[in-house]
């Protein structure tokens, strides 16, 4: 019983896991960087990266999106990925999140996130912000929830 309760506590301190920031709004992080992406802090989504990081409040997200596509809603986002990326056979796993700045401007992240990683992430994003996730389409919902 007592490796059951300390199993939990040290599962969740994995909480996030390895991630592509493909685009968004913010100038600050290069596209394509490199990072790992992270759900354990009560209060942010936070994404590290070796030349940058960034913090969201949970409080300030207000749409998240999962799919194999870079998302419906941000058409010029496909001009960001290579072409040669999107003709692959190989299944990408994107996550955008939408939220509202300091200022009260609208402000968009595209993740590419790493397959082994999706779940525990949706699953915490949701959980602490209160948001269901919207799922591209079926195939999206099946591989978002297992």
């Amino acid at each position: 019983l007592l490796a059951s309760a300390l199993a939990v506590p040290l599962a969740a301190g994995n909480l996030g896991g390895r991630a592509e920031y493909v685009g968004g709004t913010r100038p600050d992080i290069p596209d394509g960087c490199g990072g790992s992406l992270q759900t354990i802090d009560t209060l942010y989504f936070v994404f590290y990266t070796k030349k940058a990081s960034l913090r969201v409040p949970y409080d300030k997200i207000n749409m998240i999106e999962y799919g194999q596509n870079v998302g419906r809603a941000y058409p010029l986002a496909l001009a960001i990925v290579s072409p040669v990326f999107l003709l692959g056979k190989k299944h990408s796993h994107f996550l955008t999140v939408d939220y509202a700045d300091e200022d009260g401007h609208q402000q968009a992240l595209i993740f590419r996130v790493d397959k082994r990683d999706v779940r525990s992430i949706l699953v915490s994003l949701e959980a602490r912000t209160g948001l269901k996730i919207q799922y591209q389409d079926e195939e999206a919902r099946k591989g978002g929830k297992g």
